[in-house]
């Protein structure tokens, strides 16, 4: 055990696997560009209908189940499903890893409009706002805390999912994991599992700091 985590180290801080197209940098960027991109097109596609069953109060249970439906769906076996429709692309990935982040962020936003106190919404017509204007003036700056929630807890899901586009033959950090297992060698196996738990990690942290920043004054 000691001589693999030994080996583990020195194949981490490697300055040679850190260059080239398949060394770690390169492998982190395109790992980032595929969770960023996911998460960024979920969040296209969620937020406005979390924000829409939030403010209006409709179709809730439809989309709610529709989102905990696409949270249950098994990840490869979506991609193999969509890969077989497309072809050899990046589509199957993103539509796995995009199924994914959007029931956390339909959930988390609809949760934070519910949460929005319903006197103060009153207050608001009192004054004479109009439905958008309390849309996006009240119910969204009260609900953005756990808005944030749910696209956090989006990307690190996505992050620990996108090991998948390995298995369709792209990058990433899934890369070492399936070559890993294709060459039997646990040391390069461990090093993809690692980094992608490393980056999960310090992403939630990095957000989950910019969160307590951008909301510290709510709960001061």
């Amino acid at each position: 055990m000691y001589e693999l985590f030994a080996n583990l180290g020195t194949w981490l801080t490697s300055a040679e696997q850190w260059q080239g197209p398949d060394g770690i940098a390169h492998r982190l960027a395109e790992h980032l560009q595929y969770s960023l991109l996911a998460t960024l097109i979920a969040t296209a596609i969620a937020l406005p209908i979390g924000l829409l069953i939030g403010h209006t109060g409709r179709g809730a249970f439809l989309a709610i189940n529709l989102s905990s439906f696409g949270r249950a769906l098994p990840t490869v076996g979506l991609v193999v499903l969509v890969f077989l429709a497309s072809g050899l692309s990046m589509t199957p990935v993103y539509v796995a890893l995009v199924a994914l982040a959007v029931p956390s962020i339909v959930t988390n936003t609809y949760a934070g409009m519910t949460a929005v106190d319903p006197e103060v919404k009153d207050a608001a017509r009192g004054q004479g706002m109009r439905g958008h204007q309390i849309l996006w003036q009240v119910e969204l700056p009260l609900a953005l805390p756990l808005i944030m929630t749910g696209l956090r807890l989006a990307l690190i899901q996505v992050v620990a999912t996108a090991t998948v586009a390995a298995y369709v033959s792209f990058g990433g950090l899934g890369r070492y994991v399936f070559d890993g297992l294709a060459q039997r060698d646990l040391v390069q196996v461990l090093g993809g599992a690692v980094l992608v738990a490393v980056v999960a990690v310090a992403l939630d942290l990095v957000l989950s700091g910019l969160q307590r920043i951008l909301f510290r004054h709510r709960t001061a």
